[in-house]
Formats: structure tokens, sequence, C-alpha cells
């Protein structure tokens, strides 16, 4: 919720976009609207106030004209961790590869013995 700081009284005009400026005074600039020119907008100084500003809040102009401030969210609203499932080990029985000896039997030549004529 936020609290009225101080009470002014500031009538609003369309096209202008109204803050507390950095000194607490109430302030306002002229909006952006789609092509016109861009750049650095001249601000105007509405009403000298002198507000204190404390760190962790927002200072804001309200629909009555008078400063309020509200506390600024920050990191906004933790995620809650997921549940991790649990996996089952599976045992693999290794497979025993028994190795085979080769036999090598040698081939004995044979020789054909050429008939004479």
């Amino acid at each position: 919720m936020a609290k009225k700081v101080k009470k002014v009284g500031v009538k609003k005009v369309k096209g202008y976009l109204y803050f507390v400026d950095k000194k607490g005074n109430v302030a306002r600039a002229t909006m952006a609207r789609g092509g016109k020119v861009k750049g650095k907008k001249k601000i105007e100084v509405v009403a000298k106030v002198g507000v204190k500003k404390v760190k962790g809040f927002l200072y804001f102009i309200d629909k009555q004209g008078d400063i309020s401030c509200a506390k600024m969210a920050r990191g906004g609203h933790k995620k809650k961790k997921k549940a991790v499932k649990k996996k089952k080990k599976v045992v693999k029985k290794k497979k025993v590869v028994k190795k085979k000896k080769k036999v090598v039997k040698k081939k004995k030549k044979v020789v054909k013995k050429k008939k004479r004529r």
C-alpha cells in the first residue's frame, strides 16, 4: 500500500508526465508521442516541496496530485524448486566373453610329380 508523504494538490494537464525529481520537487515533462521530434525533453518544476527520499521506496504523484510512496518490489516471487525423482539403480551383469584359441593347422604342401615322357 502507498502512503501519502506530502499534500501538494497539483492539477495535472493532459500530455505531461508528472514525477518527483531528485531534489524531491514535483516536476513535469512533455510525453513522447509517435512521429514527433525525439530527444531530451524540457523539465519544468511545478511545485517546490523538497521531500527527502528513503532508499527502497518509489515516490510518485497520485490521482489527487499529492506525493505518495510505496515500497519497491525487489526480485519478485521466488520459484519453488522442483522435486527430483530418484532413479533406480540398474545393475547390469557383466558378460564373460571366452576367447577361443585359434588352432592353426599347417597345410602340407602337396607337390605333384610331373610325369616324364
